[in-house]
């Protein structure tokens, strides 16, 4: 009797890691699928620590279930003792077991996370690019100051080329986020942050709004093109070509709330277009004799350089 009640335990257990396996790979889950250097060593993270972590989640729950069925009411043969309150030689490992693990955590994570800020520039071949991006309600205007042209809901840019984000926001509080090649970080009002990523190969990634941002959240959503170089030129001067241009009358219209907000492209984008959504925030503290906002920006980026994790 014992030895069936022990297969169909296991035949239980294969069957509940089976469907997980079914469910994981019938799923396209964007950060199990990394395209980017930040990407790949965040996985990395992610399947160090789960692993790490199944050395106490295992014997947890299988302990849960022989304990539930040892002691259970109708098993009279099991040993009743009131008295035995504990084991210097068990506590030992309960304790010391996680305490270890915390411990190698710990440094993990302390390492990684200067390994991998998001402030920290990507070394590589080609020179880098400057994206600036403004969360607006509900969409993402993507500036690029040096080519002067700007797009809403989508960004291009080369493969295996390291592109700086500045992000900011005209808008509630929200969190950047393209899961295929990196963490999020946060887009806040009167402040710029930093995120640097890189795609290693083309192809088109999600991009999303990580944090809750009022009723068009759910759709503040965009498209993250990753092409090869000549590709992005080309497109750069078909973007050249667009009639509309940004400026402040056109920018006013953009910054009426609007939901599922389809791509648009703008040529002839005013200068320091960027700075200046930034600072329009920053002015009142000017006139009140406060700090300045470079520095006020700087700061920023010191307190809110842990997006990548």
């Amino acid at each position: 009797m014992k030895i069936k009640r022990k297969i169909g335990l296991g035949i239980v257990l294969l069957g509940l890691v089976a469907s997980i396996s079914w469910f994981l790979s019938t799923r396209n889950f964007d950060v199990l699928q990394p395209k980017g250097q930040i990407a790949e060593k965040q996985l990395d993270l992610i399947i160090f620590a789960s692993l790490l972590s199944l050395i106490v989640v295992i014997p947890v729950f299988a302990l849960t279930f022989f304990i539930a069925w040892r002691y259970r009411a109708s098993n009279h043969k099991a040993k009743y003792s009131p008295d035995w309150d504990h084991n210097r030689y068990l506590e030992t490992i309960w304790w010391g077991v996680p305490l270890l693990l915390i411990l190698v955590l710990s440094v993990v994570t302390w390492r990684t996370s200067h390994e991998l800020a998001p402030s920290k520039s990507l070394t590589a071949e080609k020179r880098p690019i400057t994206i600036q991006v403004v969360a607006m309600e509900w969409k993402w205007l993507f500036i690029y100051p040096e080519q002067k042209i700007a797009t809403v809901n989508y960004v291009e840019f080369p493969k295996q080329t390291p592109v700086k984000f500045e992000i900011t926001s005209d808008a509630p509080m929200n969190s950047f986020w393209i899961p295929q090649l990196g963490g999020q970080i946060y887009a806040m009002t009167g402040m710029s942050t930093k995120l640097h990523l890189m795609a290693n190969e083309e192809g088109e990634y999600n991009g999303v709004s990580a944090n809750i941002s009022g009723d068009g959240f759910a759709d503040m959503r965009f498209i993250a093109k990753s092409s090869s170089e000549a590709d992005f030129d080309k497109w750069v001067t078909t973007v050249k070509t667009s009639p509309t241009k940004l400026n402040s009358t056109e920018y006013a219209k953009l910054s009426v709330p609007s939901k599922k907000v389809p791509a648009s492209f703008y040529s002839n984008v005013e200068n320091d277009f960027y700075q200046t959504i930034v600072m329009k925030f920053n002015l009142p503290t000017l006139e009140t004799g406060s700090k300045q906002p470079e520095k006020e920006n700087d700061r920023a980026d010191q307190n809110y350089s842990g997006g990548h994790h």
